[in-house]
């Protein structure tokens, strides 16, 4: 069954009159028009503006209504003196004009800027011819820019579309300069024919009441329909942005249809126009595209860049692009200060426009990081030094070492089962996995574990953060990224800057592995303690603080609670160190697995009742605890005082 279009409105046939209030409502800079038929009459003028006293050129456009912004958005000193509404696709009434040209032209006479189509021609050409008969000066400027027909193609011509906007800005802008009509009308007439635009979209806009049929379908797009849903040149398969992007310029810079007068070298304005429906983000999309080969492809110099709303046909599914050839005083008109409320405010500039990208401004490079770039360049790379150890690493940094590869081979081995999880789950952990892309994973860990400082506990801490946030997005990657920057802190204040020795702290926490939006990111993380349990405690109220998670709430947390708890108390009761690692690395297992039960008390799951799986960041803290466990009791040998401090760290 097809059912009308659901729209926030009340009677289809006053909601171009509500648009106006709405709008003369939100901004104070705007006024419309009562009088003889409030409902045929919908004008809205500049605030302010005196009958037959206005002492600057009147600039007056308008057409149909479902264009929001346009036309009455561009209302505003420096732009147009007054928008004349139709209803919803229908050009306004010929009185409606007559009263706007009434109410804002003064002794300088009136522009008229009117987009190519047969009914807005005819309706403000019968308007100005009535408007000079009561002895008013009128000029008319017709904009036809579209560049999906062959010129000659037809009556009709090309029709007014989004570029439309900019001839409004020029024209504006000349007028609030002081200059003349026939001058106003000269620059908006330059301006009309230096202009091209061509848009392309998913479907069709759903009209306001009746039922709208969709002539595309599903896998179908339109390249140059009108923004009333007039059929186009072509209707082609769906593509990528880049490739929509190239087929509407090639229309539009085509040389042999000449639409308009640009060539390789021309400085140019873009503007990128949402038709209603297609979300900003994509449209910022578009923009970045377009720029990039109007620059490189074509060879122009592209000095301003509109992207957003300007020119749309309700809901329509796509966007606009439109070109305009441009020399400095068309720049000049289009960066003069305006007060309409729908022109882009920061897209001028005084033509020294900077370069877009810079590079990241870093924290000074610690030894880990200088390392990390090392290995990378030598060992990915395939250049550079080969990187010394250029200190030998005590007895408990070769136990970091182990124990941080063991847990990152653990959750490796895991990954398929976390994917399971996270696809039942909040999502957290998806199910394409990067990792597989990598040919060797026991390099890429040894690469990993390998630059970092394994001597120094704090800057260990530091460096393993950073690769998390390099490396791994989502709640997962915070938390973790919490719990290494609070335990980072903790050992600062203690100023652990040697290496690492029984005295000082030892590894504990070792964290490989991580899911996030579908992608298994191998990571590592150790975290490390001076005195006691303090670095984990920091950590723990850290992930509690901005997280407000704790154990019960179907988190990691569950794992790494029971865990602390059962270390410290094996250690209070004088249980060997290493015996008391291994018990609390169970506790951390059964923590995990008793999330199947619970009821999600955060993350994106938590308004679901999950009974079926565990929660795969409990089980995967669960897996490279129990692995990290298992490396350290195979480093037995340790002396038993600096066994004592390893597995310290644990006591929360």
């Amino acid at each position: 069954m097809v059912y009308a279009a659901k729209k926030f409105i009340n009677n289809p046939n006053d909601a171009a009159t509500d648009v106006i209030k709405g709008l003369v409502d939100t901004y104070p800079g705007l006024q419309f028009l009562l009088g003889f038929g409030i409902h045929k009459v919908k004008v809205v003028i500049q605030a302010g503006v005196s009958v037959g006293k206005y002492d600057k050129v009147a600039v007056i456009s308008g057409g149909g209504s479902g264009h929001e912004p346009a036309h009455a958005g561009y209302v505003g000193e420096g732009m147009l003196t007054a928008a004349i509404c139709g209803d919803v696709f229908a050009s306004p009434s010929v009185g409606s004009i007559v009263a706007g040209i009434r109410a804002v032209t003064g002794s300088q006479g009136c522009l008229l800027i009117v987009k190519n189509y047969t009914a807005d021609r005819l309706n403000f050409g019968l308007a100005a011819e009535e408007a000079k008969y009561e002895g008013y000066k009128v000029e008319t400027v017709i904009v036809g820019e579209d560049c999906a027909l062959p010129p000659p193609r037809g009556f009709a011509g090309r029709r007014g579309l989004a570029g439309t906007i900019l001839v409004h800005k020029v024209a504006g802008a000349a007028a609030a300069a002081g200059l003349s009509l026939e001058e106003v009308a000269a620059e908006a007439k330059c301006a009309s024919e230096m202009v091209g635009t061509l848009g392309v979209a998913f479907s069709l806009c759903k009209l306001l009441g009746p039922v709208t049929s969709d002539r595309l379908g599903q896998k179908k797009m339109e390249l140059g329909l009108g923004i009333h849903g007039e059929p186009g040149a072509a209707v082609v398969d769906v593509q990528p942005v880049d490739v929509v992007v190239s087929l509407l310029l090639q229309k539009i810079l085509s040389p042999e249809t000449n639409y308009v007068p640009i060539t390789r070298g021309d400085r140019v304005v873009l503007m990128v126009n949402g038709l209603g429906g297609t979300p900003l983000m994509e449209l910022m999309i578009v923009a970045g595209k377009t720029v990039s080969k109007l620059q490189l492809e074509f060879g122009l110099a592209v000095d301003r860049v509109y992207t957003g709303f300007f020119m749309t046909s309700l809901d329509m599914a796509g966007f606009s692009i439109s070109i305009m050839k441009a020399d400095q005083s068309t720049l000049d008109r289009l960066d003069a200060p305006t007060k309409a409320p729908s022109w882009p405010v920061g897209s001028g500039t005084d033509g020294n426009r900077p370069y877009p990208k810079i590079f990241v401004p870093c924290r000074p490079n610690t030894h880990s990081e200088k390392r990390q770039i090392q290995h990378w360049r030598y060992y990915r790379l395939g250049f550079g030094q080969q990187p010394d150890d250029e200190r030998e690493l005590s007895q408990q940094g070769r136990v970091l070492k182990a124990a941080i590869r063991a847990a990152a081979n653990a959750i490796i081995s895991l990954k398929y089962n976390l994917n399971e999880w996270g696809g039942v789950s909040d999502g957290r952990f998806g199910s394409k996995m990067c990792i597989d892309s990598l040919k060797n994973l026991n390099t890429f860990v040894s690469l990993i574990v390998s630059s970092y400082p394994l001597y120094d506990a704090a800057e260990t801490m530091y460096a393993i953060g950073a690769s998390i946030s390099k490396a791994m997005g989502g709640t997962t990657g915070i938390m973790y990224n919490l719990l290494c920057k609070a335990a980072y802190a903790e050992l600062k204040k203690d100023n652990i800057d040697e290496e690492v020795t029984p005295r000082d702290c030892e590894i504990m926490l070792l964290e490989c592995g991580s899911y996030w939006n579908g992608r298994i990111l191998v990571l590592t993380q150790a975290f490390l303690e001076s005195s006691g349990s303090e670095a984990l405690k920091a950590s723990i109220a850290s992930v509690r603080k901005y997280g407000g998670a704790t154990e019960g709430y179907r988190t990691m947390l569950d794992a790494l609670i029971p865990a602390s708890q059962v270390l410290e108390e094996n250690l209070s009761a004088g249980v060997d160190p290493v015996t008391a690692f291994s018990v609390s690395a169970v506790a951390a297992t059964k923590g995990a697995k008793s999330t199947i039960q619970m009821q999600a008390q955060a993350g994106r799951s938590s308004a679901e009742n999950l009974a079926t799986v565990p929660d795969p960041g409990a089980m995967a803290a669960a897996v490279w605890y129990r692995a990290a466990a298992r490396a350290v009791r195979k480093k037995q040998h340790l002396k038993p005082y600096g066994m004592v401090r390893l597995v310290a760290f644990f006591y929360a």
